[in-house]
């Protein structure tokens, strides 16, 4: 089962090779990582999408918790978050797919980001799922190029 954990760690140079180090030694693979710098400088905020039953998981919680550079680690799978990732999709168009194409593009509220003569790049934000099922629906048409972010999450306001 894949696992969405929030990292909390200190914002400087090696935290990143650290906490990657980590999992690479316990035989884990990543399947996604973001990291960006948090509203405080000092801290920075790492997105890691791991799979793994729970036994695993607590265990790299464990692991990752116990490293100085870490402030905090939250398990998000299960919880009410906002997750969102960012797609950029090369695809080839033809004067007679390409109708379809942009339709297709409209459809999925992407936005045209780069345009030539036989290709178009489209920049496109959502769920996992989303960004799948558009890889999906535009693949016929000549998926050229595709570059994702990974997941970011966070956990929703409270009503």
């Amino acid at each position: 089962m894949l696992h969405t954990l929030a990292v909390l760690v200190e914002n400087h140079p090696g935290v990143l090779i650290r906490v990657a180090g980590l999992f690479a030694r316990r035989g884990y693979n990543i399947d996604s990582l973001t990291v960006c710098q948090t509203e405080d400088p000092d801290i920075s905020r790492m997105t890691i999408v791991v799979d793994g039953d729970d036994q695993v998981i607590e265990q790299v919680r464990n692991q990752l918790s116990k490293l100085v550079v870490v402030h905090t680690v939250s398990d998000l799978t299960g919880e009410s978050v906002v997750e969102r990732e960012l797609a950029l999709i090369r695809v080839e168009v033809s004067p007679e797919t390409r109708a379809v194409v942009f339709q297709t593009v409209e459809v999925f509220r992407g936005r045209i980001v780069d345009m030539g003569r036989s290709t178009i790049t489209v920049e496109l934000t959502g769920d996992i799922a989303k960004i799948d099922a558009f890889v999906n629906a535009i693949s016929p048409y000549g998926l050229l190029e595709l570059v994702r972010t990974g997941k970011i999450a966070m956990l929703r306001s409270e009503l």
